[in-house]
C-alpha cells in the first residue's frame, strides 16, 4: 500500500507542478468561478460546449497542490464527454471522496484522490473544481463556494 500511496502523491505533485489545461480559453461559452475560503483556493473553469459535448476545458487560478491537481485532472477527464456524462462523473468522484461509494473503481486516474478521504479538511480542495464544473455547465452566474 505504501508504493501505491507514493504513486498517488507523485501524480498529484506532477499535476500541481505542471498542470494540464492551465490557460485561458478564448472561445469558451461556459465558465464559472469557485472559491474555497478555508484554504484560499480559487479556480476559474472555462468550457467550450458544442452540441452537448465538452469540446475543450481549461482552468486558471491558485491554490494548494491538491486543488490545482484536481482542476488539472478534471479538465483532462471531461474533454470529449457529454454534459450528462460529466455530471455522472462528478457524482462518482464525489461519492468516492465522501465514502458513499465503495472505492474508486472505474474512475481511472481520478482514483488518486481516494486517499484524500482520510483527510476530511482536504476533500473541499478536490471538490472545488468539480462543483465549479457543475456551475459552469448549469450557467450559474454566482461564484461557487465550498462553504
Amino acid at each position: 500500500m505504501t508504493d501505491l500511496r507514493e504513486l498517488y502523491q507523485q501524480t498529484i505533485l506532477d499535476h500541481h507542478r505542471r498542470p494540464r489545461n492551465y490557460r485561458p480559453l478564448a472561445d469558451a461559452n461556459r465558465s464559472a468561478e469557485g472559491f474555497n475560503p478555508l484554504c484560499g483556493d480559487q479556480v476559474t473553469l472555462a468550457l467550450r460546449v458544442e452540441d452537448g459535448v465538452i469540446r475543450d476545458a481549461a482552468f486558471q487560478g491558485s491554490g494548494c497542490a491538491i486543488a490545482r491537481a484536481a482542476a488539472s485532472m478534471l479538465t483532462g477527464s471531461v474533454i470529449g464527454l457529454r454534459q450528462a456524462e460529466a455530471e455522472d462523473l462528478f457524482h462518482r468522484v464525489h461519492a468516492m471522496l465522501t465514502g458513499e461509494a465503495n472505492g474508486a473503481a472505474g474512475l481511472g486516474k481520478l482514483a488518486v484522490f481516494a486517499g484524500v478521504r482520510e483527510f476530511p479538511s482536504r476533500i473541499k480542495c478536490v471538490t472545488l473544481a468539480w462543483h465549479t464544473l457543475r456551475a459552469a455547465l448549469a450557467g450559474a452566474a454566482a461564484p461557487v463556494s465550498t462553504e
